[in-house]
């Protein structure tokens, strides 16, 4: 059997779960029950073990069954619990929606990328929700609000100021329409996926828009947040790059917002409040706010030339540069770059996709990190001339996928409640 023999490539399939650290294969046979047992910690202690790269994970002939290498295992229990970074924190969910690992994502077991190529967003949001995707082929499905919904979230939203940002008003276009549904508090599968086909389109509907309005049921999710985002009329390979971004970001495990609204869900909040939750975290400049900053920094540039200086002046400034870097994907984002390559093949003489190029060759002589799906919505914001904040509101619209997803499984839980490790005055 090859054992790797240097050390570099010895590492590398460590961390895939192939190799121990002495060389000899990984043998998966034990129990996360008897690794906890053996360890002496609760089962959600082994999987924060996973999470930091202490413990290796196999999976058993079902696919979801966990199981870890006995060698391993007992080599941790004679060395002593491994002590924790200062400053992490660990709160692990099991969960059968998302998997992420070094370089790839899944949605219950199929592949993302390959998802956002074939399937329009809302079969993907039923893959979420209930296991399955639609029959290919099958058409839009009539996601609709009531008219009470779309009337009290109109309402709400033209009362902000103009110049109001289309993140803000979805902020308050969800309370709005959560007072008109007296049955929210039905916690029912099948009821918290009606809500959610509502809660979706009733936030693009609610939100007024540059371009044409389109018909009403079947036009595809795609096609009305184009015409709320741009007043330009999409063109096919446009629109399929936008259609894609959406499947890309439906979900994406437990980043801060999804944690947030699965919290939420787990105290029994209903699927207006858990959606609500999180887009009052999906703004911030650290997750789905950073294509804000990004759209910024594209707009800041006069032309590629001028990107050295616009980037140059972030630094100065001790700023980072938005777009850049990804918790998880440490050798990149494969979001991102899935969706870089539907817009070079969709508006390839495009001289904003020349502005966000040059950022890219400006970032990458500076050995700085890859680009996560923040920098690729900005830039295809950019590139089909959508309103500023459309990268955030593409990012929000498609996460509430996820966050009803998270939901349907936090109502079936018991409720998340994290301790605090107390660091003030005795």
């Amino acid at each position: 059997m090859y054992k790797p023999q240097s050390t570099l490539i010895k590492i590398n399939y460590r961390l895939n779960g192939l190799w121990r650290d002495d060389g000899e294969p990984m043998s998966y046979e034990m129990t996360a029950a008897q690794a906890a047992e053996r360890l002496g910690v609760k089962p959600a202690t082994l999987y924060a073990y996973v999470s930091r790269g202490v413990l290796s994970r196999g999976r058993a002939a079902d696919g979801r069954t966990s199981l870890f290498d006995a060698a391993e295992v007992e080599r941790l229990a004679l060395r002593g619990r491994p002590r924790r970074p200062a400053g992490a924190a660990d709160i692990i969910v099991e969960s059968q929606i998302t998997e992420i690992t070094a370089d790839r994502l899944r949605y219950r077991g199929l592949d993302v990328v390959d998802l956002a190529m074939t399937r329009p967003f809302e079969d993907v949001a039923e893959l979420l929700w209930t296991g399955g995707l639609p029959p290919a082929g099958a058409g839009p499905a009539p996601w609709q609000a009531t008219e009470a919904a779309l009337t009290a979230g109109r309402a709400a939203q033209a009362a902000l100021p103009p110049g109001t940002l289309p993140l803000e008003r979805l902020q308050v276009i969800v309370p709005a329409m959560a007072a008109t549904d007296p049955l929210r508090l039905e916690l029912d599968p099948s009821a918290v996926i009606a809500a959610g086909h509502g809660i979706v389109a009733g936030m693009i509907d609610c939100l007024p828009g540059p371009g044409p309005t389109p018909g009403r049921s079947p036009t595809p999710i795609v096609s009305r947040l184009w015409s709320r985002l741009c007043e330009r009329r999409p063109g096919p390979a446009l629109l399929r790059a936008m259609s894609a971004a959406l499947v890309l970001l439906a979900d994406h495990e437990l980043a801060a917002s999804t944690l947030a609204a699965r919290a939420a869900a787990s105290v029994r909040a209903d699927p207006y409040a858990v959606v609500a939750t999180g887009l009052g975290a999906v703004g911030g400049a650290l997750h789905g706010g950073s294509s804000l900053g990004a759209e910024t920094l594209l707009a800041s540039a006069r032309g590629p030339a001028d990107v050295p200086r616009v980037v140059a002046e972030l630094l100065r400034r001790g700023e980072r540069v938005p777009g850049f870097g990804h918790f998880v994907y440490r050798s990149g984002d494969p979001r991102a770059a899935a969706l870089f390559d539907l817009i070079q093949r969709a508006a390839p003489k495009s001289a904003q996709l020349a502005v966000a190029t040059a950022v890219l060759a400006c970032v990458r002589q500076k050995s700085l990190p890859e680009p996560n799906i923040d920098f690729a919505l900005a830039t295809l914001a950019r590139v089909a001339g959508m309103i500023k904040g459309a990268g955030e509101t593409m990012f929000a619209v498609a996460r509430t996928a996820g966050w009803i997803a998270h939901a349907l499984e936090a109502y079936t839980t018991a409720p998340i409640r994290p301790r605090a490790i107390y660091t003030g005055p005795g």
